[in-house]
């Protein structure tokens, strides 16, 4: 015959330790775990919209310095506070947009 296997120790505080052990694996399962996963999720998402705040911000340049150029010889000295109210205009149409298509995206719900 083989060896018998040793009978577990099952004294209360051995089970004690027991629940305290599983306890301490699954709360870290269950909280750590998801919240590492959600901080680079978070990175990724912030480094984004850095990248897509700063394009927004050259092409609003590139678009008053465009206006500035072709409308030089067009504009007096009066109406050259027009090219910054034409990019502010184009700049808040581009937010609305984007804030409506969030809202119909968010509106869907989860998958």
């Amino acid at each position: 015959m083989g060896k018998v296997p040793p009978v577990p120790d099952k004294t209360p505080k051995r089970q004690a330790e027991d629940l305290k052990d599983l306890l301490v694996a699954y709360l870290k399962q269950e909280t750590l775990d998801p919240l590492r996963n959600s901080g680079r999720y978070l990175a990724r998402g912030i480094g984004g919209a850095l990248l897509i705040g700063l394009g927004v911000v050259f092409l609003a340049i590139g678009a008053l310095r465009a206006l500035q150029t072709e409308t030089r010889d067009g504009l007096d000295g009066n109406w050259t506070a027009a090219i910054y109210l034409i990019v502010l205009v184009l700049l808040a149409g581009g937010a609305a947009a984007s804030f409506r298509a969030a809202r119909r995206h968010l509106s869907k719900g989860p998958r």
